[in-house]
């Protein structure tokens, strides 16, 4: 690998670790004291239901909580009575909504097999759906970068500058896509989930990036509009992901065009610090000169010196 690869991957690897560290140091300061304030009530609480129900032992209270807990990771609502947990988490539409959330790489982690047979099926489910959900991504991705181009030329050929219809197209394509994907939505969200509207965008933005905490997921509110409302979710993801792939093949072409600018700057600074180098070695054309002149006069001068010495042996020997 040459020096200026070497130089390229150190300056990239440099500033993805720097990225971390300010996310390490902004996350620790946002959520760490809310964490500590979170602990202390709940030990609180804890403390006061054992002195209000002195009844209950500290056992049988950690044996409660264990139940809870159990039961809000298999997507269950422990505050619910019989006749309430008669929803289930895997009708046909929650079931498809799941199936959606595997192949994506979603994977909000509130609803997921328990049983041998399901695990091993959504091991082989997600080997040959993920590549299938790529190909799709992609499909779609290329017919909406189609009609981005059909767009651009179509402002082209009406007199706008090529590059000014090309900012436009990417313009109307983002906002387009903002709208339909993570405005519009969030809206939706607020009535069937009871979140509020930042809340919403927060779910739109953490769904359709595949990160997928599952610290917020559709399906557990009071009130949903239809049956098959998950099932519609899941389209909406899927439509939204190609959307956002583009948008970050957007952004990478991006940030790439941008640091092969620093790169060949970084490059044509070694090469001009190299030829400066070299310059300063080399002789100048004067010297050479002088020195040709000197070596002229020397031998000349040495041609004299041998030929009066020829001309004294001469003189002696006719003497």
């Amino acid at each position: 690998m040459s020096c200026t690869g070497l130089l390229k991957s150190g300056l990239l690897s440099a500033v993805f670790f720097f990225y971390l560290l300010i996310g390490a140091f902004v996350f620790q300061s946002l959520e760490q004291g809310a964490e500590d304030a979170a602990k202390s009530t709940t030990h609180r609480h804890r403390l006061d239901f054992l002195d209000n129900y002195t009844c209950l032992t500290k056992d049988a209270l950690d044996h409660l909580v264990n139940v809870i807990e159990d039961a809000v990771r298999k997507g269950i609502n422990p505050l619910a009575n019989k006749n309430e947990n008669t929803r289930t988490n895997w009708d046909f539409s929650s079931s498809f909504f799941f199936s959606g959330t595997v192949v994506t790489t979603i994977g909000y982690g509130t609803i997921a097999p328990r049983t041998a047979g399901g695990q091993i099926f959504c091991v082989f489910y997600a080997l040959f759906g993920i590549p299938l959900n790529v190909i799709l991504l992609s499909h779609v991705s290329k017919k909406l970068s189609i009609w981005c181009k059909k767009l651009g030329t179509c402002l082209f050929s009406k007199g706008v500058k090529q590059k000014t219809a090309k900012i436009l197209t990417i313009i109307f394509f983002l906002v387009a896509g903002i709208i339909v994907f993570m405005l519009i939505p969030p809206l939706v969200f607020t009535k069937t989930e009871g979140w509020n509207y930042r809340e919403g965008i927060y779910y739109a933005f953490i769904s359709l990036s595949t990160i997928g905490f599952g610290d917020y997921v559709v399906g557990y509110g009071k009130s949903r509009s239809f049956t098959g409302f998950r099932m519609f979710v899941c389209f909406w993801i899927i439509f939204g992901l190609a959307w956002l792939a583009l948008l970050f093949n957007l952004i990478t072409s991006l940030l790439e065009d941008t640091e092969k600018k620093i790169a060949n700057d970084i490059q044509k600074k070694v090469k001009h610090k190299k030829a400066l180098h070299e310059t300063a070695e080399e002789p100048s054309p004067d010297g050479q000169a002088q020195e040709t002149q000197e070596e002229t006069k020397n031998f000349i001068m040495d041609k004299n010196t041998t030929s009066g010495k020829s001309d004294e042996n001469y003189n002696t020997s006719e003497v």
